[in-house]
């Protein structure tokens, strides 16, 4: 019997880069797994993860059709900018 699949995506934005991989995996892939296929050279211990804007972990089972989001670090917290914004202003 052929092993099902699923169409997901996988993406990534930098300061240089926008990257968008569509593929299909097996059903019960993790984000990890799409992320190792679709972008080998991501460190998942450097980003942060989530499924249309909402954060998950790594271990999450995909679905069809999900589109995985890859966050890179801060640089500022918002929350301190704005307070030096409202001092300032």
């Amino acid at each position: 019997m052929a092993e099902s699949l699923m169409p997901v995506q996988v993406c990534y934005a930098s300061p240089i880069e926008q990257r968008l991989v569509s593929l299909n995996v097996p059903v019960d892939t993790t984000i990890a797994e799409a992320v190792r296929l679709a972008m080998p050279d991501i460190d998942l211990g450097q980003h942060r993860v989530g499924i249309f804007s909402k954060l998950k972990t790594p271990q999450t089972v995909l679905r069809e059709h999900d589109r995985v989001e890859l966050y890179r670090p801060l640089l500022a917290d918002p929350k301190e900018s704005r307070r030096k914004r409202a001092k300032s202003g």
